[in-house]
């Protein structure tokens, strides 16, 4: 099975723009999309709306968002720490925040990358094109969260 990305972004503005962006740097790994931190957690854990898929096929890099609704960004990435099977997935906290204590609590509980939204188009391009590079292409996964083993 092809690595995937998991986008948890509730803005659609913000998830087309990055579709695009994966699109327009020729990354042809899929993105599975969800829109708030609850089915986030639904989709990683394989319950809920995502009661059908395969949870042991964990995304190869999380691109999350801060400022969810339901659950935010630093709620979803306590649960994923705080689980043996989503541990070690890598977490891109990808936001708009400027604010030092979201930058501070993101690391403090593990994320793996903190990268705040460019506001221009070419820039956000840029930005995500460089972040799908590197966790697609040449990150190196632990075992237990290699898709498909």
């Amino acid at each position: 099975m092809k690595p995937f990305v998991l986008l948890v972004e509730d803005n659609p503005d913000d998830e087309m723009l990055t579709l695009l962006a994966f699109q327009e740097s020729r990354l042809a790994n899929p993105v599975e999309v969800v829109r708030d931190g609850v089915e986030a957690i639904e989709f990683l854990e394989g319950s809920g709306q995502h009661a059908e898929r395969d949870a042991t096929y964990l995304p190869a890099v999380v691109l999350l968002d801060l400022n969810l609704p339901r659950k935010n960004g630093l709620q979803v990435l306590q649960w994923m720490r705080g689980r043996e099977e989503t541990r070690l997935v890598p977490v891109v906290m990808l936001t708009t925040s400027c604010q030092e204590r979201d930058l501070l609590e993101s690391y403090r509980l593990g994320v793996n990358s903190y990268v705040r939204k460019p506001v221009d188009f070419g820039q956000f391009q840029q930005a995500i094109a460089h972040l799908g590079m590197y966790w697609l292409m040449l990150n190196q996964l632990p075992p237990a969260t290699t898709p498909g083993t």
